[in-house]
């Protein structure tokens, strides 16, 4: 996936999902086998490798063989891509904010302040 806007979508919709978010904590916090990561949901072996397949294909887990096993373990680089893109999105709704603080206060402060002054309805 070249595409960071494709990458990035791969990514949100892997998140989107209770399991795979749980599947991701446990191996960030360390490698794990995907058998050993089944025994902690009640669903079959296939099902939880499906959400293995889909966080690798969303490049947040990295998968390597030892023996028969497959061991799973997350990627944190991409998991920082993850937390950089939401950093982003937060700086701007915080601006955003700002400036309407701003205006509120300037609103507040100015010479006409409608909070305050009664319309001519209520005189």
């Amino acid at each position: 996936m070249t595409d960071p806007e494709d990458a990035a979508d791969a990514m949100f919709r892997a998140l989107a999902d209770r399991t795979r978010r749980d599947i991701l904590r446990r191996i960030l916090a360390g490698e794990h086998s995907v058998s050993a990561l089944a025994e902690h949901y009640p669903m079959s072996f296939a099902a939880v490798q499906k959400h293995v397949a889909v966080l690798e294909r969303a490049g947040l887990l990295v998968k390597r063989r030892h023996g028969r096993e497959q061991l799973a373990s997350g990627d944190v680089e991409a998991i920082r891509s993850v937390a950089s893109m939401l950093g982003e999105l937060e700086q701007i709704w915080r601006g955003r904010i700002s400036r309407i603080d701003e205006l509120l206060t300037t609103e507040k402060t100015g010479t006409t302040d409608i909070t305050n002054n009664p319309t001519p309805e209520e005189k």
